[in-house]
């Protein structure tokens, strides 16, 4: 099978098997905390603690980044360091956008809840319901699969989503270049972009990486106005 068809047929699968049998909320957890455990292994720029085919390391490039930023020095950190047994975890259910950032940002700013909710919705229902050549695909469990990957990345578990379809859907090369993307993206390279789904179009790969960029906008957004809550209480 090509990329394309093993992707499109892990899709199908994983459709039929949450039809036939759903996880367990306790299988479901223990499925979050892999995937957020594994996520401090990839590293960005390339280079990846898992087993690959092929290195960026050649055409990352040294940035200089101060001509653009007052603080050249501020960047993503991981949110627990590798080897910790227990990772701190953000339960949106606790704390979502819809239920609760939403309203609070509009209280602290006139409608800019609205506009930012407009935004996030528009990216992630974005969809020509297409996967390359193929026509009238449902890309929804796609969609929701690199978005849900971004928050775990920075700790955020939702309850009812499984996170063993992220495993299943974005392959290694693909996440190391979500998190440089998400965490580091001035050392994203062209080589990085063409080494995942080489035979989507260039529109859908856009599409990617503005999934990416509001998953994290979101995901800080959450973090940010949770802290916001917790001092006004």
């Amino acid at each position: 099978l090509s990329e394309l068809e093993a992707l499109m047929e892990r899709m199908k699968r994983l459709q039929e098997d949450k039809e036939d049998e759903e996880a367990s909320q306790e299988e479901m957890a223990t499925r979050f905390e892999k995937e957020k455990k594994e996520s401090l292994l990839v590293i960005s720029g390339g280079i990846c603690a898992f087993p690959m085919q092929f290195s960026f390391d050649d055409e990352i490039m040294s940035t200089d980044v101060s001509r653009y930023v007052e603080d050249p020095g501020f960047g993503y950190k991981d949110f627990a360091r590798r080897g910790e047994d227990h990772l701190p975890t953000f339960r949106a259910q606790d704390y979502t956008w819809e239920n609760h950032g939403f309203s609070l940002v509009n209280r602290l700013y006139s409608d800019i809840g609205h506009l930012l909710d407009e935004k996030f919705r528009m990216v992630y229902n974005l969809t020509y319901n297409t996967m390359a050549t193929h026509e009238d695909v449902d890309t929804t469990t796609l969609r929701r699969a690199l978005f849900n990957y971004v928050h775990c990345m920075y700790g955020i578990r939702y309850d009812d989503y499984d996170y063993g379809e992220v495993n299943q859907l974005l392959e290694r090369s693909l996440k190391v270049y979500i998190k440089t993307v998400t965490c580091y993206p001035e050392r994203t390279t062209k080589r990085m972009y063409d080494s995942y789904w080489r035979q989507f179009k260039h529109s859908e790969k856009v599409h990617v990486n503005l999934l990416l960029m509001e998953a994290r906008m979101q995901a800080e957004l959450l973090y940010a106005l949770r802290a916001i809550t917790r001092h006004l209480t």
